[in-house]
């Protein structure tokens, strides 16, 4: 890894990062870093190349070291270079852990708020299929989406989401229909449901309990859209009019 860089300008013919000095002192790189470039054939000039870039990076700034590449970039068009495309990238956060937001909320609170949901969730799941073993055991439910999902879902809610109100026209929320146990486990926390209708989570049908997954005409005061199998048509009425 980089250790130190010299004093001398970075656009200078004497800076050992310069890319026309060809003989220059290199920054040690990872010995992966060009693994994809087995078939390089003159890898001495290409570690001179990232060199410069990174020396541009310390010296001059991210933005101008955008600017560059988009030069070379549309210099390499102008001379008819095949460009290489990749539709995926390296598993790479785009922003610098300094460079992100804080979050405005108390982080230990809600923390302690989602254990509390997933314990709920899979409590409410699990329970649903012991009532009535003669039967089987087997209303079914998903434990795992909700876990996987609970701080998105947290951030949203928090943070982001809006209800309808005189100020805002509010957000439409096409919940997966597989993470309901865990918005249901939401909802009892804020008091919007109770626990009977945890308890007869997936046996609605004498109005007491909960649907299995989301559907305005099993629970119109909860739920906004249909999901899974149910709400399949709906969202591909919205794949096609934006594909």
């Amino acid at each position: 890894m980089v250790t130190e860089l010299c004093d001398t300008p970075a656009d200078s013919a004497e800076c050992p990062y310069y890319p026309s000095n060809k003989r220059r002192q290199h920054v040690p790189q990872p010995d992966n870093l060009f693994g994809s470039a087995a078939n390089d054939a003159d890898a001495q000039e290409t570690r001179e190349w990232v060199d410069a870039l990174s020396a541009v990076i310390s010296a001059e700034g991210r933005d101008r070291a955008h600017f560059l590449l988009e030069q070379l970039l549309e210099q390499a068009r102008q001379e008819g270079i095949d460009m290489p495309f990749s539709a995926t990238t390296g598993y790479v956060n785009t922003i610098e852990p300094q460079e992100e937001e804080r979050c405005p909320g108390n982080l230990e609170m809600e923390e302690r708020l989602r254990a509390y949901m997933r314990w709920n969730a899979m409590a409410m799941v699990v329970k649903a299929n012991r009532l009535h073993p003669e039967d089987g055991g087997d209303l079914g439910g998903h434990i795992s989406s909700f876990a996987s999902l609970a701080t998105m879902f947290g951030a949203g809610f928090n943070h982001f989401w809006h209800a309808e109100s005189e100020d805002h026209g509010g957000d439409c929320l096409y919940i997966r229909g597989h993470s309901a146990p865990g918005v249901y486990a939401r909802a009892f926390l804020e008091g919007r449901i109770s626990e009977e209708q945890l308890l007869n989570f997936r046996r609605e049908v004498d109005g007491k309990g909960l649907s299995s997954y989301p559907h305005p005409k099993l629970m119109p005061e909860f739920w906004q859209f249909p999901t899974v199998s149910m709400g399949l048509g709906p969202l591909m009425a919205i794949y096609r009019r934006v594909s």
